[in-house]
């Protein structure tokens, strides 16, 4: 970057790499997959110019044990992958989770399953992001729907996963990982990146599960003063594995708990026209794009029709989406897959109003036409 705030005409993926930067990031660690190759390319490039260090794995697991050793050790660190590649993830990313290792995935999604169509959208890994790996734990899933927030939404990710000591996936898409429009590359100001917090004690006392009132204890770079355990087994404050029943109800609840409590500092949505909306368009990534147009034409035609973009995918928004649902006749929930994101809409709407979804799974975007479409036939049915 040059000077504080540069204007750019820049791939999506070209800002996440550049947003990693600008959060700090210094480890990079991957296997080149599309569509997400030109995180990988980039950040090779860029990282050892800052004192960065980038390293091609072998494979995505190894990669993300890499993020998570280099994290570890006192380092900002990231991946970058796709579907395939994420789905080899999940058992490492338990492992961040149980051992609350701050991290960042980056998902391009393309359409699958297995190796599918490998540059081809989709919006298929929603419910993997959240439940791929096993056991109960929270999760923080953000979701870009233009170059501009490729930017700076990575430079949130950042800052929510230094904060509560958990990885945080940033779910983006083919078609906005590889558009191009205009972005502002704003340099972080002073107290806009979160670092996480350091141990102040002896290191005799350093306690690196430790529990403070519900948040994650501080975490010391691994192997400066600090030699300490980390697990994937159940562990007791200190990383010593334990077996008591509640023990491991504690840190499991912990977990979870670290997350939904603070829903209200991690969860972002954005709202368009929704004051005076009959119906609703529930949106999230590259959809988000065809929503507004299609509440436009229909506004222009007479139909109120407002926006909800998530821009959390989770925790979900149930707050919100309840509250925007209170006074529409109908919600439309339009997506890449043959219906993730409905499923959370319908758990927390009205149960007597309409939840319409438009699908699409043959690698195309879903067109405004085609929201339209679908807000009309409702409607002709209300």
């Amino acid at each position: 970057m040059t000077g504080k705030n540069s204007i750019k005409f820049m791939q999506g993926n070209a800002a996440i790499a550049e947003g990693a930067l600008a959060a700090g990031a210094s480890f990079f660690a991957g296997y080149p997959i599309t569509p997400s190759s030109e995180v990988a390319e980039i950040s090779s490039m860029r990282l050892p110019g800052v004192g960065g260090i980038y390293v091609q794995m072998e494979d995505e697991m190894g990669s993300i044990a890499a993020v998570i050793g280099a994290s570890v050790a006192g380092k900002k660190s990231y991946t970058a992958t796709s579907g395939p590649g994420f789905s080899l993830m999940q058992e490492n990313l338990g492992m961040a989770v149980m051992a609350e290792v701050p991290c960042v995935i980056i998902n391009v999604q393309r359409s699958g399953p297995s190796t599918g169509l490998a540059t081809k959208p989709a919006q298929g890994d929603v419910m993997q992001s959240r439940w791929g790996t096993h056991g109960d734990h929270g999760i923080i899933v953000i979701s870009p729907s233009s170059v501009q927030d490729c930017y700076d939404l990575i430079i949130r990710a950042f800052n929510l996963a230094e904060k509560y000591r958990t990885p945080v996936v940033l779910l983006a898409d083919e078609i906005v990982g590889h558009m191009r429009e205009k972005v502002v590359l704003k340099e972080p100001g002073d107290g806009q990146l979160i670092e996480r917090r350091r141990p102040d004690c002896h290191p005799n006392d350093y306690k690196p599960f430790g529990l403070d009132g519900g948040n994650a204890a501080p975490l010391a770079a691994y192997g400066s003063q600090y030699v300490f355990r980390v697990s994937g087994s159940t562990h007791d404050e200190r990383g010593f594995a334990s077996s008591k029943p509640d023990n491991a109800d504690k840190y499991i609840r912990h977990y979870t708990d670290k997350i939904e409590k603070n829903k209200d500092d991690i969860i972002i949505t954005r709202e368009y026209n929704l004051s005076d909306a009959e119906y609703i368009i529930i949106t999230f990534g590259c959809t988000t794009r065809s929503a507004l147009e299609a509440m436009s034409r229909a506004r222009s035609r007479g139909r109120k029709v407002g926006v909800l973009e998530l821009v959390t995918l989770w925790p979900f928004a149930d707050a919100q989406v309840s509250k925007a649902c209170q006074r529409a006749n109908a919600v439309i929930v339009p997506e890449m897959n043959l219906g993730q994101v409905i499923r959370e809409v319908q758990r927390v709407a009205r149960k007597d109003i309409p939840i319409a979804g438009v699908n699409k799974v043959n690698s195309q975007a879903i067109t405004p036409i085609e929201i339209l479409d679908r807000i009309e036939e409702v409607a002709r049915c209300l």
